[in-house]
């Protein structure tokens, strides 16, 4: 059997397994919760049958919407950091590590601390997404600016922890003039978490979500070309110039998404790519985007019930489970990488 066919064999029996994962975290992540459920109160929900009103308007509004932003949000986190592994080339890069999350956090705290938004009162659904994006792009740039000088991979991580640390600088300062109310609801926020997901913001953030996803998509087998150099892909015909900066756009903006409403969620970028090579055991891009997509939704989807069944009633940071579950994941393959060099 030749390669290419191995690796499609395999992919035809992962990817199905792995979307089945994702129903099955789906249907438990709208079964538990602080009310007791049964599933076929919540499968009559889901379909419109009459059932317990506290319940059906528990599933309807609130476990539903979560469960959804939690799956998409994963999806859009992964496949953003594949993205970016794939830009620079690096194993150990992701929207959280290169500071694009920090970029992210510090413009949303200056539309949640301080009076940016008053008076634009048509804008405001619509403020937090687009300080979010333009925060993750800045710190992007930065970093683009600094990757163009410096090649080596040491150095462009320690420039994405510094801009994380210059982020939080800026964020602390305005902590400390902004008021009490403001402070509680950023604080809220920075800690990540799915829950309090409105249809409205569901919707938003799934739109424009899902048309960049099929965008990347779309342009697999020009990021197939990217991995083997830059002017091995401009012999193949991709426009490097452009194609650069349609991976920024892209990559900053499924990770702003995110972030602008279910706050900085830490590791789901960098490990799942990973994981997503493991399971596939090939560099295809075209197998690896939707693998990424689905082994992120899942891990988020899974996290976020951790989080919020772990110290029940009380929910626990959605990015503390992240990171216990993606700094060891991590942590073993840089020391499979260590092993084999």
């Amino acid at each position: 059997m030749k390669p290419s066919e191995a690796r499609n064999h395999r992919a035809m029996a992962v990817l199905p397994l792995l979307a089945l994962t994702m129903i099955v975290v789906f249907w438990l992540s709208l079964n538990v919760g602080s009310v007791n459920s049964r599933s076929g109160e919540v499968w009559r929900i889901i379909w419109g049958a009459a059932a317990d009103a506290n319940l059906d308007f528990i599933v309807r509004n609130i476990r539903l919407p979560r469960a959804l932003a939690a799956l998409g949000g994963g999806a859009m986190l992964a496949v953003s950091g594949l993205l970016l592994q794939v830009f620079f080339r690096n194993p150990i890069v992701g929207p959280f590590v290169l500071g694009i999350s920090s970029g992210a956090t510090l413009m949303v705290s200056l539309v949640m601390l301080t009076s940016v938004a008053v008076g634009m009162v048509g804008v405001v659904p619509y403020l937090t997404p687009l300080a979010a994006f333009a925060g993750a792009l800045g710190a992007m740039s930065l970093v683009m600016a600094v990757a163009s000088r410096v090649k080596q991979g040491v150095t462009l991580l320690i420039t994405g922890i510094m801009i994380g640390y210059l982020t939080s600088a800026v964020t602390s300062l305005l902590i400390t003039f902004a008021e009490a109310e403001r402070i509680k609801g950023f604080n809220l926020w920075q800690l990540g978490s799915f829950s309090g997901y409105t249809w409205t913001e569901l919707a938003l953030m799934m739109s424009i979500g899902s048309v960049l996803l099929v965008l990347v998509y779309g342009i697999s087998k020009q990021l197939n070309a990217f991995l083997l150099g830059e002017n091995y892909a401009a012999t193949m015909g991709v426009n490097i110039r452009r194609f650069r900066i349609a991976l920024v756009f892209v990559s900053c903006g499924l990770s702003a998404l995110v972030t602008a409403t279910a706050g900085p969620v830490a590791f789901v970028g960098l490990a799942v790519p990973h994981m997503a090579r493991l399971a596939m055991g090939t560099s295809d891009n075209k197998l690896l985007i939707p693998a990424t997509a689905l082994i992120g939704a899942v891990v988020c989807g899974a996290c976020d019930i951790v989080a919020r069944m772990l110290f029940a009633p009380v929910e626990a940071p959605l990015s503390a489970i992240t990171s216990f579950f993606g700094a060891p994941v991590v942590i073993m393959l840089l020391l499979r990488n260590r092993v084999k060099q």
